[in-house]
């Protein structure tokens, strides 16, 4: 780096501007330095120095480095940005000063900045800087890096060196906005800086290239700031040499034309100097690094050149700097990609800019709409916030087919793209306001917001995307919610009856899920479920939050009852309106003076529960009454009187029917249709209620327990009417627990609600043996739900009194519940109607697989509630494998939950799984199983359970030393079978054991040897070593040590063993001793090569260590 001056700064584009350079190709990319001649300041020598060969002294680790060479050691700028004390712009005029006293001293002091943030110990000399190119300086400080560490400034991301990151991009800018007027153009500082950016960002070390190519892309971007200055500057001069030259012969000022015209010629030089400055770090830095094999590098060229697009558009916002935005879009890395997106978002932000972008659109608007389903959902996120930007300032640029692949996302998971997605929507679709100011306000009193709702279901509707409104709702929320909480306007649309102006059945339907979703986002304030976790409000949300439910109650509160009279026999559309209550304030009842909405409400809520029998209508409506039935309410005796009423007519009307069923002679007529419609709308509204309300007052468990007895004797009485009974019996039991105090319990209600379990569980359990599988599902799960909560724990935690209600079940009922899991859990064939669709069959397959789910969730609840024992759990545990895909999180929980409780019968349950599998298959296919498809899923079980010992092996080396004895146990029990040669007949066992045997550690398999030999002569069976049973001979090799057992495959094959592969040496890190492989006092460095992404095919790994096995290989990669 010779001071050799020159007075300009060449280029390869001469004093043109900026133009856009086309791609290298792949031989002009390989040399890197270019410029590193070409960059390099003229002049004469100085005086001849010889260089200084001394060593650099190794500093202390953690300390700052001591090096030969005075101040330069401790460098100012360093130190100043680092403990960020000092202003950036007061360093930099500091700097200044130095730097215009003495050129070389003032330029070492910022390269040596620029080293030191590389995280390199080693400074560049004055002798260095005059004697040495610029490859030899950087290749001796290749050699100053840590030897153990990787990490250097910009790759730290603790808050410190984040604050150093910043102030290193700023003081790098500083210095050229600070010395825009001055040093810029002096021909020595810029022309150096360039050159020695130029160089490090070609090093192979990644430390140098990515902190000179940050300094590059910022001083690039500085300059292109005061290129735009000195652009506005010409044009202001010629405006004033345009106006001047103007004037007429005797007003025109000639001394100021002169010097308007020397103020542009000295523009123009100033603005070929930027120009040939900024040419010559884009053409020696940014097309080398954008395609770095680094993504942090490559993101940083994106982001940068962004930022020169929206600058100074009349130089950048051309097709040729465009394509390398237009590549990059298709990066592997999201981080670049994420910024090629935002760098789109500032120049389609505008439209003056977005106007000069009709080819690059549609060359990679494909691309950009494509990216809506990017994996990383960040991305994702900008890129549909770029399309809306496009849709805003360039409207003919996307199509309906390319808004149709954003339409979805208002529905997905993520909220941040949901919600994207849904201001793109309403900007397309939505806003009534589309020809006029979209900025401007979406409140209410634009009086359009009749339209902007025909236009929400005209979307909803005809998508045909989803079914659940929630999730619209909640994508539009942050951008249309002022439309949406139009409650006024909802509830006019809904009561309108104008068959002209009216809605649909298909519309009301979708509007009265809007205004319910609309209703719970206000109400509650947070996401629907799925879609992130529910946030915590501050106080300032949850004030806003009050008062937001104030106001929809004053609004709703008057037209509730109207929309419940109107839609009262439409069980979809009532009982989502029923919702709506519980999230209401209902105190404005009273403090409102609205006593007369309230009993209308009243009256809707009796007539809907006397109309219905459906579940949803009756649970929505149970949820509301006990909403206005709640203490806390100062009208709930109103409340309190209408379920009185609902109740004294269903237990007298269920009394009544169930007697006359019972005077039925049994070998007499059965009940009509009718009768049946009728009991079991009666029990389903019992239950409905009792789901929410105390009933037990109204005696209802002596009816229903008698009908449930008559069932199980006569089996006469239908399914319709048996499955509301048992909810009603189970809820009558669970109200009552309830009521019972912790201590000093009656004896006389003691032993009466005993006996009242005992009769329901009794009768459960007769009920699964029902011919309908409702009744045995319900039947199931109300005794899991017994047992759950009249288990062993029952009397924990101060309630030692109801010790005597403790249930337990008895063998038979846990050969039952087994049983039961066997029939409808784990063997499930497709209930299919005969004529339905593919969507109809899908729905219906979802539902079955969640009740299959929840039936066992119910078991798995009994096991780890101790309500069962552990060794019933093999019932679930070996059916892992095989329903995977359906319970492998429910069943991977109880093993987790079995293991944490007792290793040593875990491992005894997982063997009686196994154990269990394998008598089944013998009695199924007799002794030869070994070729048969399910003993390899037998295997292939054994193999997934022996994963679960990986982890802790000392503590689980007690558990699995016990199942491999106990399995060689019960391989041998067995006598030996028909046409088995002699062998036990659970002799293939061992084979699923030696699965396991990869997790034993050697002595324990040393001792399960000798205890396979001692147990075979015990039984005066072969030994192991001279059976002829495969299935001994395959265990006793998974025992055995490497090296014996490759003696014996090579005694029982006549091919010769494998030789094992050649390892490769260990690398030791090298030492500045003798023993260094280099002849040299130091090592040789590796050569300045390109290292960006190339589109040819790679050398393979070994051929590729070499720069791996450079002694400073923590900075080589």
């Amino acid at each position: 780096m010779s001071p050799r001056h020159s007075s300009r700064v060449p280029s390869g584009s001469g004093s043109s501007p900026p133009s856009s350079p086309t791609l290298p190709d792949s031989t002009d990319l390989s040399s890197g330095s270019d410029f590193e001649d070409t960059l390099r300041p003229r002049g004469k020598r100085g005086p001849p120095r010889t260089p200084s060969h001394g060593r650099v002294p190794k500093r202390p680790r953690g300390k700052e480095p001591s090096v030969d060479g005075g101040d330069l050691g401790q460098n100012t700028l360093f130190e100043a940005v680092r403990s960020a004390k000092v202003a950036i712009e007061t360093v930099v005029d500091e700097w200044l000063e130095t730097y215009k006293k003495d050129h070389e001293k003032g330029f070492l002091e910022l390269a040596n900045f620029i080293i030191r943030s590389c995280g390199c110990r080693g400074v560049v000399t004055p002798e260095m800087f005059r004697d040495l190119q610029n490859s030899e300086i950087i290749q001796q400080l290749t050699e100053k890096f840590e030897e153990d560490s990787a990490e250097y400034p910009l790759a730290m991301s603790s808050q410190p060196w984040r604050r150093f990151q910043a102030g290193f991009s700023e003081l790098v800018v500083a210095v050229v906005r600070r010395g825009r007027y001055g040093v810029v153009y002096d021909d020595f500082l810029m022309a150096s800086t360039i050159s020695l950016l130029t160089s490090l960002s070609d090093s192979q070390v990644r430390a140098f290239r990515h902190t000179s190519t940050l300094a590059a892309m910022k001083l690039m971007t500085a300059l292109v700031d005061v290129a735009l200055d000195v652009s506005l500057q010409q044009d202001t001069n010629r405006r004033h040499f345009e106006a001047e030259r103007a004037k007429g012969p005797g007003h025109r000022a000639t001394g100021k034309l002169e010097g308007l015209l020397g103020k542009r010629r000295e523009l123009r030089e100033q603005q070929e100097d930027i120009e040939n400055m900024m040419n010559a770090i884009f053409k020696g830095v940014f097309v080398h690094r954008y395609r770095d094999v680094v993504p942090e590098i490559r993101a940083i060229c994106m982001e940068e050149l962004g930022t020169w697009m929206r600058s100074y558009a009349a130089s950048f916002l051309t097709d040729g700097y465009l394509k390398y935005i237009g590549w990059t879009l298709h990066d592997k890395q999201p981080e670049v990609r994420l910024q090629c997106v935002r760098a789109l978002q500032g120049l389609y932000g505008q439209r003056d800019t977005a106007a000069r972008m009709e080819l690059f659109t549609s060359r990679f608007k494909t691309r950009m709409v494509a990216m809506v389903l990017d994996k990383e959902p960040n991305v994702a996120v900008e890129v549909v916030k770029l399309l809306t930007l496009m849709l805003e300032n360039a409207e003919e640029a996307l199509t309906a087919e390319d808004c149709q692949a954003v339409y979805p996302l208002v529905y997905i998971s993520s909220r941040a793209l949901a919600s994207a997605a849904g201001l793109f929507l309403y900007r397309r679709l939505l806003d009534p306001q589309q020809g006029g100011d979209r900025e401007g306000d979406v409140s209410p009193r634009n009086g359009d917001n009749r339209t902007f709702f025909c236009l929400l279901l005209t979307f909803f509707i005809e998508s045909e995307l989803h079914e659940h409104a929630a999730y619209l709702v909640d994508s539009l929320w942050d951008h249309a919610g002022p439309r949406l909480r139009d409650w006024e306007t909802i509830s006019a649309l809904l009561l309108e009856e104008s068959p002209a102006e009216g809605l649909g059945d298909r519309q009301e339907k979708a509007l009265v899920e809007i205004l319910v979703a609309s209703v719970v986002q206000a109400a509650e304030g947070q996401p629907p479920v799925g879609r992130g976790p529910a946030k915590k409000p501050s106080a300032r949300e949850r004030k806003a939050q009050a008062e937001e439910r104030t106001r929809l109650s004053h609004c709703l509160i008057p037209a509730l009852p109207q929309l419940l009279a109107k839609f009262s026999a439409d069980a979809e559309k009532v009982a989502p309106l029923l919702e709506v209550l519980r999230c209401l304030d209902l105190g404005i009842f009273c403090t409102g003076r609205m006593e007369k909405h309230l009993e209308l409400v009243l009256g809707q809520l009796q007539e809907v529960v006397e109309k219905h029998s459906g579940p949803a209508v009756l649970m929505a409506a149970s949820r509301a009454l006990h909403a206005l039935c709640h203490p806390e309410l100062a009208l709930r005796a109103r409340g309190d009187l209408v379920r009185s009423r609902l109740a004294d007519q269903l237990a007298d009307k269920c009394h009544q029917e169930v007697t006359e069923l019972l005077q039925v002679p049994c070998p007499g007529p059965s009940l009509d249709e009718e009768e049946v419609y009728s009991m079991a709308a009666t029990l389903k509204r019992i239950s409905a209620l009792f789901n929410a309300h105390d009933l037990t007052p109204w005696q209802l468990f002596e009816p229903c327990a008698r009908l449930l007895q008559h069932a199980v004797d006569t089996g006469e009485v239908p399914p319709q009417v048996l499955v509301p009974a048992i909810t009603c019996l189970h809820f009558h039991v669970l109200w009552e627990l309830s009521r019972l105090p912790s201590a000093d319990v009656p004896q006389e209600q003691l032993q009466s609600l005993k006996a009242k379990t005992v009769t329901v569980s009794s009768l459960c359990q007769s009920c699964l043996c029902d011919a309908d599988a409702g009744v045995r599902e319900q039947a199931f799960v109300v005794l899991s739900d017994l047992l759950l909560v009249l288990g062993p724990r029952l009397p924990g935690g101060g309630r030692g009194a109801l010790a005597p209600l403790v249930l337990v079940p008895d063998v038979g009922l846990q050969s039952q519940l087994a049983a039961f899991l066997m029939d409808h859990v784990f063997h499930h064939p497709r209930r299919c109607p005969p004529l339905s669709s593919p969507e109809e069959d899908d729905e219906g397959h979802i539902e079955e697989l969640h009740q299959r789910r929840v039936l066992l969730a119910g078991f798995c609840k009994l096991l780890m509630a101790e309500v069962l024992e552990l060794s019933a759990a093999s019932d679930v545990f070996k059916h892992y494998s095989k329903f995977y895909s359906d319970y492998g999180d429910i069943i991977k929980e109880t093993l987790n939950w079995a293991r944490r409780r007792d290793r040593q019968e875990w491992a005894r349950t997982l063997l009686l799984s196994l154990q269990q599998l394998l008598t089944e298959l013998l009695l199924q296919q007799g002794p030869e199983v070994r070729g048969a498809a399910a003993f390899m899923e037998l295997r292939d079980l054994a193999r997934r359970f022996s994963l679960l010992f990986s982890l802790h092996q000392l503590r689980n080396r007690p558990a699995l030393l016990g199942l491999h004895r106990d399995g060689i146990q019960f391989a041998f029990q067995e006598p030996p079978g028909p046409g088995t040669g002699g062998a036990p007949l659970n002799l293939p066992f061992l084979e699923v054991l030696s699965e396991f045997s990869p997790r034993l550690l050697r002595p324990d398999k040393a001792l399960l040897l000798s205890y396979l030999e001692k147990t075979c002569q015990e039984r005066r069976w072969p030994s192991p070593g001279d059976a002829p049973w495969p299935s001994l001979v395959t265990y006793r090799r998974s025992l055995q040590p490497p090296e014996e057992r490759g003696d014996s495959l090579s005694s029982r094959s006549s091919a010769p063993p494998p030789r094992p592969p050649a390892k490769r040496p260990r690398t030791h890190t090298p030492e500045r001793s003798s023993s260094s492989p280099w002849s040299g006092s130091r090592p040789p460095s590796p050569a300045l090569t390109s290292t960006m992404l190339r589109g040819g095919p790679r050398a393979p790994r070994d051929l590729r260590s070499s720069s791996v096995s450079h002694p400073r290989r923590g900075l080589t990669r």
